[in-house]
């Protein structure tokens, strides 16, 4: 099993720094109510921090049936 980050966006980044839009699109959300499952990583991790005040994260446990 993997883990992953479920991450939400639940606030808009209208009106953040730049830095902080930039990282939401990093991350491939598109607005409030959007959603993505990124590796549990380091980079990811940072990026979340980053803009944890705008999105909810939640620890996901994903199977390997990828082999």
């Amino acid at each position: 099993m993997t883990q992953k980050l479920q991450v939400v966006q639940v606030r808009s980044g209208a009106g953040r720094q730049p830095s902080q839009r930039l990282t939401l699109k990093g991350l491939g959300l598109r607005g409030p109510r959007s959603s993505v499952v990124v590796d549990n990583t380091p980079s990811f991790r940072g990026m979340v921090k980053k803009v944890l005040h705008l999105v909810k994260v939640e620890l996901i446990e994903v199977g390997d049936s990828d082999v």
